[in-house]
């Protein structure tokens, strides 16, 4: 089995002062979303032995407040792929088959729309309240984990995952 964590970054500031989108940063309410989220994470055990991460400051940003839980050791093998920036959800699907077979637990951090219309594309076949958790939109420091049953990371297909968890800052803010 192989599993999956999708993390599409946390909320930035509306404009960089390069004025470059890729230069965007995190602002106040992301840093927070993004602990809470790496909290959540790390109460499920939900760790990576690699990680995918856009090059885009955002991305770069959310995954290091999300670094920090790993204890000592078992940080995994982090990747900055300038090409998960933009990416649509087959360019994302590509870049998972790249990743080595000895890695059961892959992340990737990245932007919409690829992440959602990627998490959509691997879970089309499961039950539909399932999908109805991905169908309305995957906001910022969202995570969908999705399962699935393959040996190697080259044979995950669109319609071959299932969707074993899906949250948000907002849905875990209901829930307390």
């Amino acid at each position: 089995m192989r599993r999956l964590i999708l993390l599409r970054h946390a909320k930035t500031e509306t404009d960089a002062p390069s004025g470059k989108d890729h230069d965007r940063r995190l602002d106040d309410r992301g840093r927070t979303d993004a602990a809470a989220i790496a909290e959540w994470l790390a109460e499920h055990r939900l760790v990576p032995d690699q990680v995918l991460v856009s090059t885009a400051t955002r991305t770069r940003q959310t995954w290091d407040i999300l670094a920090d839980l790993f204890p000592t050791g078992a940080e995994p093998q982090v990747e900055h792929l300038p090409e998960l920036y933009s990416a649509s959800a087959a360019q994302l699907l590509h870049a998972i088959h790249e990743v080595s077979a000895g890695n059961n637990q892959l992340m990737l951090v990245g932007h919409n729309p690829g992440l959602q219309e990627l998490a959509l594309g691997l879970t089309c076949r499961c039950n539909d309240s399932d999908r109805k958790l991905l169908s309305g939109s995957m906001p910022t420091s969202a995570v969908a984990v999705i399962d699935f049953p393959i040996a190697d990371w080259a044979d995950a297909c669109f319609g071959t995952g299932k969707l074993q968890h899906f949250v948000s800052p907002k849905i875990l803010r209901e829930a307390s």
